[in-house]
């Protein structure tokens, strides 16, 4: 069995543009764009594309890989802010505010047949440590309710992304935060 070898710097620069560009493309014209717009968009060949995603499907996971793992990024540097009570709670609502186009390819993939949860499988357990450090970080502080757990939190980051679709403004995410804080940090 071979190892995958690590890519040139040109070609991880050319990955990072796809990616971008493939990011770019879908939220401004939708998951039906194709991949030669996404190729354009990033100003290579759509043979640059398929090299380093085989399929559009493929090139979609990634897209939703890249996000959880941004996500996981911004959780800890969230984390490390002095401010645990507004740390917890900025970094709730910047996530669910950035939540339309992560939704739209979750849609996308379910679509094809590709069960979110097997998309993000590579990523999960990273997004799951960090957002458990910041929950404990809130809960220390006392900012979140204890009997609140990661899965709690990711279930209503969840919701709360869901329900952004329905009712775009922050009522369903104030009723949210409202019941993650300690009754007397209201």
């Amino acid at each position: 069995m071979t190892s995958a070898r690590p890519l040139r710097a040109d070609a991880q620069r050319n990955r990072a543009r796809v990616l971008a560009a493939a990011e770019k493309v879908f939220a401004e014209r939708g998951t039906a764009a194709s991949t030669e717009e996404v190729a354009r968009a990033a100003g290579v060949g759509v043979g640059t594309v398929f090299r380093h995603f085989p399929s559009k499907e493929a090139l979609l996971q990634a897209l939703v890989v890249e996000r959880l793992a941004r996500i996981a990024v911004d959780a800890r540097e969230h984390a490390a802010l002095p401010d645990a009570r507004a740390a917890f709670f900025d970094f709730f609502t910047s996530v669910v505010r950035g939540s339309a186009t992560k939704l739209e390819l979750a849609d996308a993939l379910a679509e094809l047949g590709i069960h979110p949860n097997e998309a993000v499988a590579t990523v999960a357990e990273e997004v799951t440590e960090a957002l458990s450090a910041l929950l404990q970080q809130a809960q220390r502080a006392e900012a979140v309710r204890t009997d609140i757990g990661v899965s709690d939190v990711i279930a209503l980051l969840a919701g709360a992304s869901q329900a952004r679709r329905y009712a775009p403004d922050d009522r369903p995410l104030a009723v949210i935060l409202d019941g993650l804080r300690v009754p007397s940090a209201q």
